[in-house]
């Protein structure tokens, strides 16, 4: 996991892959879908999943860091001290890619509804997880989980769309 500047995920991980090469198997920023109310229409859009990061699969994490010298702005490798550098956990691992498109590494929308205090999900990746929600905001309606990866993150998915929306 790599931290790079703010707004500049897409273009850092253009530039890793470019200058990386081969060093990497794999180069993305996770994204998730919500959906945002827009001149009267509901409509779907992407966002950044973990703003300020890019993830990096290698088999030489010592490489990748010296190469990040070379890059036009700052980026570094997570979780490092004096050059030992810590990979995600292996149920981090699982957690992204059980809530994440294995290809797009996008979390896709989720659908449901709040009953009460009860919240029901009957399509999407937290479908099966209603557990693991720890907060609602039913304005917004997105659905909020904590997660551990390295420092506390919240990441939200949608939980509830209105009643005239139908995905197709």
């Amino acid at each position: 996991m790599l931290q790079v500047p703010g707004g500049h995920e897409k273009v850092a991980r253009n530039l890793l892959e470019k200058l990386l090469g081969d060093l990497v198997r794999e180069c993305f920023v996770p994204l998730y879908e919500s959906m945002r109310r827009r001149d009267g229409a509901w409509k779907r859009e992407t966002r950044l999943l973990f703003p300020g990061y890019v993830f990096v699969t290698t088999g030489d994490i010592n490489r990748v860091a010296q190469h990040l010298r070379e890059l036009p702005f700052y980026a570094k490798v997570i979780g490092g001290r004096d050059e030992a550098y810590v990979p995600l956990l292996p149920e981090e691992v699982a957690w992204l890619q059980a809530l994440t498109n294995v290809d797009s590494h996008t979390v896709e929308l989720s659908c449901g509804v709040i009953e009460g205090d009860e919240v029901k999900i009957w399509k999407g990746p937290l479908k099966g997880q209603e557990a693991k929600i720890k907060k609602i905001d039913r304005h917004k309606r997105l659905a909020f989980l904590e997660k551990m990866i390295f420092c506390t993150v919240w990441i939200d998915s949608p939980s509830r769309l209105p009643r005239s929306y139908n995905p197709r």
